[in-house]
């Protein structure tokens, strides 16, 4: 197996006996990153007032560019950014205020971000939710179509990949078929899948929400969060900044403008550095002829040895916990899931000897990326049993 780690000789050097599992959470950076993050300061100290001109002119299209490229989207005009995905959350939902609440289709697995918004927007009377709980994995598809059908939501919310079992939701097609401007819309929320696996959705680009960003799985950090929406739906955002019509700035004042494009989800102004560093990145993986097909199947070849590792005990007391396997066949989340009471104690034990995994609620994450290879399964089981003994 290639070895890929000469891409990121910062982030190992700094921290030389770290053993760092946590890909799926906290990414480390390629050395690309830091000659975008590096380019992103020259900018601001040789162009100064004339930044912004670079920044909309240049970094924010090939942004636009690298998203729509990796999801197969057939426009890269539809995508509009902001420093994370809960600002462009809370745009969505802010399109779609009407006289009651907003009946909101989703599932018991979205990350906190969502989970917590949407539970406080409730005890307001802003929303009103259906959950649908993803055990059985191997029936929910089915079951949050029917739930679907049962009563039309006005907005569905749903992981394509979820952040804590690694669920993969195969039903867009029959979800999206029910979606249109003036009725259903749905999000789905890509930051297990975006650059995690293969993705296109050009077959229905043009009825759904997708919101991702670089901090993962793309490898670029914070600060590059984005949304592709399409054309026709929420066009008019009532939590929106003067980003969402920048073109206006200079002419006449007093209407509220919007782009018909993705900047209509724009806000104000923010640190573009993490489009920056999200730009190296991808021009790191074109030059090497890395692609998110090739990834994925590294991390799936590192993952079956790391699963019948545990398996077998070689991991100590690891070999105690379920391995979560929801998705029957195709690609998998980039972590392996272990479900045990001890979750969260064994993350702790394990991040006391700098061995870096996460844990959330009784499941302990494994995390694979382009940095691991094959030695780093056997020195992580190894580690871990002396960790855990």
């Amino acid at each position: 197996m290639k070895s890929y780690k000469h891409l990121f000789s910062r982030a190992l050097a700094a921290s030389p006996g770290r053993l760092h599992f946590a890909a799926h959470s906290h990414h480390l950076w390629p050395d690309a990153s830091y000659d975008g993050h590096m380019a992103a300061w020259d900018d601001a100290a040789v162009l100064a007032d004339k930044k912004w001109e670079r920044v909309f002119g240049e970094v924010i299209p090939e942004a636009q560019a690298n998203i729509a490229h990796e999801l197969g989207l057939p426009d890269p005009s539809t995508i509009g950014l902001a420093p994370n995905t809960h600002d462009l959350l809370m745009r969505l939902f802010s399109a779609r205020r009407g006289s009651g609440p907003i009946e909101v289709l989703t599932s018991d697995g979205e990350f906190h971000s969502f989970r917590r918004q949407a539970a406080r927007w409730e005890e307001d009377g802003y929303v009103k939710r259906r959950v649908v709980p993803c055990e059985p994995f191997s029936t929910f598809g089915e079951r949050f179509v029917a739930a679907l059908r049962e009563k039309t939501p006005d907005i569905v919310f749903l992981s394509h990949v979820m952040f804590r079992s690694g669920l993969r939701f195969d039903a867009i097609e029959e979800v999206a078929a029910l979606a249109s401007p003036d009725g259903m819309w749905t999000a789905l929320d890509l930051y297990h899948s975006f650059m995690a696996m293969p993705c296109d959705f050009s077959s229905v680009a043009d009825r759904v929400f997708l919101l991702g960003g670089g901090y993962k799985y793309a490898m670029a950090g914070e600060g590059a969060g984005f949304i592709h929406a399409p054309p026709g739906y929420a066009t008019r955002p009532s939590f929106t900044g003067w980003f969402a019509d920048f073109g206006a700035m200079e002419g006449k004042q007093g209407e509220i403008a919007y782009g018909r494009d993705g900047s209509r989800f724009l806000g104000a102004t923010y640190d573009p550095t993490g489009l920056y560093r999200f730009n190296a990145v991808c021009a790191m993986l074109a030059r090497e002829g890395v692609t998110t097909a090739d990834v994925t199947a590294r991390v799936a070849a590192l993952r079956e040895p790391l699963e019948s590792a545990i398996a077998s005990g070689e991991a100590g007391v690891l070999r105690e916990a379920e391995i979560v396997r929801p998705n029957a066949s195709g690609p998998n989340a980039r972590f392996v899931a272990l479900r045990h009471p001890n979750a969260v104690a064994w993350k702790k034990a394990l991040m006391d000897a700098n061995i870096i995994t996460d844990a959330r609620d009784d499941v302990l994450r494994i995390g694979l990326g382009l940095y691991h290879d094959g030695d780093d399964v056997p020195a992580f089981c190894a580690a871990a049993a002396r960790a855990l003994a």
